[in-house]
Order: structure tokens, then sequence, then C-alpha cells
């Protein structure tokens, strides 16, 4: 299983994979970025207007509703990319539970570095934290926080935003879930419309056992949507077998039928409101696109620590 799904760490992402993220998002606020026509004037205008601004000011990342916080390890890639003057003291981890109120980070230097880099700073913690926020909904409802109630673990697909994908699965993994596929480099998958391609049955069970011989290093996944796809498939030496849409009822009788000799993934269907009953059934994977493209941005703001004047002197 370990060879199977990972959960991403921080370490594990490209540094300059995150630089060129934040610099798209710098870009396309500060100077059009995406636009076959690119404005004359840059920079961000509005804080420019102000005739003065304080040389020195702090402000917090503030929590406005319960959330599973992710992408603070960002701050500072994104800070740095506006230039220097502002440092950023992390309050939380990635992965902690916050609630409404609490400070996920405190931002110390020039206002008008924060300024501009308050929208796409929001933009990567609002998102990211959603996907974790949901994703750890997701992992509660199957009950993966509890070992005594299951042992199947909550996947996550190649359903993500393009070019954010590594990104947006250590938001998963942040939220309790496991990644799955990272691309299609990492393992032979055989699904639905490669058995259409391939034409039978028979042909996709030797579509398996040629990967099988042909990419050894490679775990081997097949998805199936009959119980009597099984058989062939496991003969063939399948790694994992997908059980597409099936019922609760059809998942213990395909179980019992792949006995162990194939690791077993449900998929198709999969909501809060069903996964529940997946949990005892022995699966060893659940996995849904939705922990990404259902997610939805949760609340964070950026809130200025203003100062108590200093109190008069008598006399």
């Amino acid at each position: 299983m370990p060879s199977l799904v990972k959960q991403l760490t921080w370490a594990e992402l490209d540094p300059a994979y995150l630089r060129r993220l934040v610099e798209i998002a710098r870009d396309e606020d500060l100077a059009g970025l995406g636009l076959r026509s690119r404005p004359r004037v840059t920079g961000d205008r509005s804080t420019a207007s102000i005739a003065a601004a304080p040389p020195a000011a702090a402000a917090n990342i503030v929590a406005r509703e319960p959330l599973v916080a992710c992408g603070l390890p960002l701050l500072p890639i994104i800070l740095a990319a506006y230039g220097s003057g502002v440092t950023a003291r992390l309050r939380a981890r990635d992965g902690a539970r916050i609630r409404p109120g609490g400070v996920l980070a405190t931002l110390s230097g020039d206002p008008r570095v924060m300024l501009a880099a308050e929208r796409v700073i929001l933009n990567f913690l609002q998102r990211l934290s959603g996907i974790a926020t949901q994703t750890r909904r997701y992992a509660d409802a199957l009950g993966a926080f509890r070992r005594s109630r299951t042992r199947t673990r909550l996947l996550d697909t190649r359903k993500t935003t393009p070019a954010y994908r590594m990104l947006e699965k250590y938001a998963v993994a942040r939220g309790g879930g496991w990644n799955h596929r990272l691309g299609l480099f990492d393992r032979v998958m055989l699904k639905d419309n490669h058995l259409a391609l391939l034409g039978s049955d028979e042909s996709l069970a030797a579509a398996v056992a040629r990967a099988k011989r042909n990419t050894p290093p490679l775990p081997v996944e097949v998805e199936v949507d009959r119980p009597d796809q099984i058989p062939a498939v496991l003969a063939a030496g399948a790694d994992v077998i997908l059980l597409d849409n099936f019922s609760p009822a059809a998942l213990r009788r395909a179980i019992a039928l792949i006995d162990g000799r194939a690791l077993t993934e449900a998929s198709g269907g999969i909501t809060l409101k069903t996964l529940p009953k997946l949990a005892g059934l022995g699966l060893d994977f659940v996995s849904t696109g939705a922990l990404v493209h259902q997610s939805v941005w949760v609340d964070i703001g950026l809130d200025w620590q203003t100062r108590k004047p200093a109190p008069r002197r008598r006399g």
C-alpha cells in the first residue's frame, strides 16, 4: 500500500514550481498577464494614490469561518515575489483545524507591500484551505481518523485545476486524504475508455497482462463496472481493481470474490451521505474527484493591527 498511495509533504514540492505559480498570480494582478494587449501603466495604482503611508505596520490573516488551514508556507514565497520589506510569522500549521477568529499568520513591515500582495495571498489560502476543509469533511464521514471504524483510505484523483495539481494534492493530504495518481506517469490505469477502445473484456485482461510484463515497476489498476469482469483481470495480475458505481451490497460481494488477491477501490457516486455506508465493507480505498472540484473557497481575511493611542500625561 505505501507504494500505491502517499501524502504529499511541503518538502516534496518544487520551489521553482511554487515561485512560478506565485509570479503568474502576481503578474496578472499587477500587469495584466494573460491579455494580448498589456496595459502601459502597471503596478498597484490604488496604493500609489495614497499620499503618505506609515513606514511599518502589522496585519493578521484571520479565519472568518471554521476551516482546515492550508498554504501557509506559501507566504514567504509570495512576499518575496513583491520585494523585501515584509515578514510573515506563521501562527498555525497546515492541516490544523481553525475556529472563526483564529489567526493563521501575522505580517509585519511595509504596508504598501502587504496591500499589493493581499489579494494573491488570500486567493491561495482560501482555495487551498477550501480543499483541505472539504477533504476533512469527507475523511470524517468515512471515519478515516477512527481506525477502529475503518482501514479504508480516502483518495483524490487527477481532476485538478490545470497546472495546480501538486499544490491541490498537497491540500488534499493536509485535509487527511491520500494522493492517488500524481499523473499518467506513475501507474498503469485501464479505465472504461480504454475498454471502449479495446472492444472486449478479453482484450482488457490481455492489456493488464501486457502492462504487467512491460512496466514491472509500476502498479497496474483496472476499472470494472460489472462483477463478471473481475475473474479475468484478477487472473491477468491486476494490482488494484477499481469498482465503479457499485452499490454497497455489490461492493461487499466483489470484495469477497477478490478475496485479497488485489487491492480494492470504490469510485463513482461517492458523497458525504454514501461514505459512512462504505466504511465497514473492507475496501482498501475510496476515491473521489469531489475533494477538489466540489470544494468551495473558505473565508479568510486580512485585518490590520491597530495601535492604541498613548495615554495623555497629566500636569
